[in-house]
């Protein structure tokens, strides 16, 4: 049998675009499922196998009564609901090998919100017009392909003609590429890293390779924290590194690296082996100088250009101690066991003893911080030795291991 694409979108509006897109997929050896989330008709160009009709009572209202009230806001709440579970169900089924949608705002919004139900590896490609803009709402935690339609998606024209067919092209060729079979059960570990932990973080995960440990490592950016919580949450880990915590300064501050108030929740919630280094919490991330809030330039902040479209704030010595109430309390919640290790010559390569960022009484506001407020049962170690010194990252993964080892019910 041949691979089967499901093909999602407003057949209403776009039809015309939708059979282009069907014939290329065919014309490249797979087959086509399509889903028509399309309120105000459908196409007669092409079969659909599910109607709008169903999408809408699986989202809970009848497609008569969305037609009725006339509110659209309304229908796309309904139609991006109820293509989600369409979506999910067909798949469980075995219906489809990957999925491929289209659209302005609306379409991306009810085709990426299917493709964010389906599991991690599933080949999902859409092509929008607001691809090249902010598409963290629409990829949210999954692997979901966007391509810039480059023009509207309206007609099929010289632009158009070639952006369909390499989009054709591109989920076929995932849906037929072969993933290499490993025999290998290796327990799964995450690790968060940065580039000022980047020597840490090797040095751990060439360690626990050698240890029988396979080991994801997540750039501590917003979506790579909001990753390793969801692959947290989902039960796909067995332990969680946490080197790097930064987003947690983004998210008290206001920076743009923020990973949601949910960061450290994951491994906790979950009772998984959970070692928590405050790696980065020197620096709160913004964009370039001009974009740093002005509440922040006025007073006597310490900022860093670390490239032209980065700009680093230190933390201060409030903002840490309040950085060390919350992560003691996220620690308290954990039903399984977890543990903080605390490099006392910098938190990270600029916190390094003589550089930029190098404040110890703001270091020691956070750390004492967690020491006051932390359960008794929970370890809190420290090591006189910089976050990517070779001694502190062999240290962290001793207690990583020793989490791992330790009883369930601690």
């Amino acid at each position: 049998m041949s691979s089967r694409v499901l093909m999602l979108g407003t057949f209403d509006s776009k039809g015309e675009e939708y059979a282009f897109l069907r014939k290329r997929i065919e014309a490249c050896g797979c087959e086509v499922v399509s889903i028509n989330t399309g309120v105000e008709g459908s196409t007669d160009l092409f079969p659909v196998d599910v109607e709008a009709d169903a999408v809408a009572e699986a989202g809970g209202e009848s497609l008569a009564d969305l037609r009725e009230k006339l509110d659209r806001g309304n229908a796309m709440s309904v139609m991006n609901a109820g293509a989600a579970v369409v979506v999910r169900k067909m798949f469980d089924e075995g219906k489809f090998d990957g999925i491929i949608g289209m659209g302005g705002s609306g379409g991306t919004g009810i085709v990426t919100s299917a493709m964010r139900t389906l599991p991690v590896g599933v080949p999902k490609f859409c092509v929008s017009t607001l691809a090249a803009g902010d598409i963290g709402p629409f990829v949210g935690t999954k692997d979901i392909v966007m391509m810039p339609s480059i023009a509207d998606v309206s007609g099929i024209n010289r632009i158009s003609r070639t952006i369909l067919s390499r989009a054709a092209g591109a989920i076929c060729g995932m849906v037929h590429s072969n993933i290499p079979e490993t025999t290998s059960e290796r327990p799964l570990i995450a690790a968060s890293m940065f580039g000022n932990t980047t020597t840490c973080v090797d040095a751990c995960r060439a360690a626990l390779d050698k240890a029988g440990y396979e080991v994801l490592v997540f750039h501590a950016t917003g979506t790579g924290g909001r990753v390793l919580e969801s692959l947290a949450s989902e039960g796909l880990l067995d332990a969680v590194l946490d080197i790097t915590t930064t987003e947690w300064a983004d998210q008290l501050c206001g920076g743009i690296l923020t990973a949601g108030s949910g960061r450290l929740d994951g491994a906790g919630n979950s009772g998984l082996p959970h070692l928590i280094v405050p790696g980065c919490i020197d620096m709160c991330n913004f964009g370039s100088m001009a974009s740093v809030p002005d509440r922040f330039k006025s007073g006597d902040r310490n900022f860093y250009e670390w490239t032209p479209e980065v700009t680093l704030m230190r933390t201060t010595a409030e903002e840490n101690r309040q950085l060390g109430e919350i992560f003691a309390a996220k620690a308290n919640a954990a039903i399984g066991p977890v543990a903080f290790l605390f490099p006392l010559k910098g938190v990270s390569m600029l916190d390094a003893d003589g550089d930029r960022f190098c404040d110890r009484d703001a270091d020691q506001a956070f750390f004492n911080a967690v020491r006051k407020n932390v359960r008794d049962n929970i370890r809190v170690e420290e090591l006189d030795a910089n976050i990517n010194a070779p001694e502190f990252s062999a240290r962290a993964v001793e207690i990583m291991l020793e989490l791992i080892a330790a009883p369930k019910s601690e």
